[in-house]
């Protein structure tokens, strides 16, 4: 008796391992929700101007609700010009952990630029990098880039 207890035992055990292991494997993807919250970021780079290149780095936050929203602020350096921006935008994230953001640049409530971005979270959602796939001045100019971005997470989750 004590033989055939401790069989179904085991064979229960191994039927729940075996049944919650996909559910729990299912349930691991990023969501805008998983990564609303409060963020930094800096990012660094160059711009490719007809007089040639020019270097940009900025600091900042931002806050990004469940819906994708996004809002903040940053202190940038273009060619050693530095200033103060607020940001706007929105962003997008799959469940495989990539996304995009496209991101409204304002001095004084005008629009200065837009920059789009594609992105790539990592460390449960408190991290991302990206990179700009295109920025765009108000007049539509394209101003060719490359520069990158660092994200994390204000406050962490487990």
């Amino acid at each position: 008796m004590n033989t055939n207890f401790l069989r179904v035992l085991m064979v229960l055990g191994v039927t729940i391992v075996a049944v919650l292991t996909p559910l729990q494997a299912a349930a691991r993807h990023c969501s805008l929700a998983g990564v609303a919250g409060k963020w930094t970021y800096t990012y660094s780079g160059t711009l490719f101007t007809p007089s040639g290149t020019v270097p940009v780095a900025s600091v900042g936050h931002y806050i990004v609700d469940s819906a994708g929203n996004l809002a903040g602020s940053q202190a940038r350096s273009v060619g050693g010009n530095s200033g103060t921006e607020d940001i706007a935008g929105t962003a997008t994230i799959n469940r495989d952990c990539t996304g995009s953001a496209t991101i409204d640049v304002f001095v004084n409530g005008q629009l200065q630029r837009t920059a789009v971005l594609a992105v790539a979270y990592d460390s449960n959602m408190n991290h991302a990098r990206g990179i700009f796939q295109s920025l765009k001045l108000p007049d539509g100019t394209n101003v060719p880039v490359v520069i990158t971005s660092d994200n994390s997470r204000l406050f962490t989750r487990e």
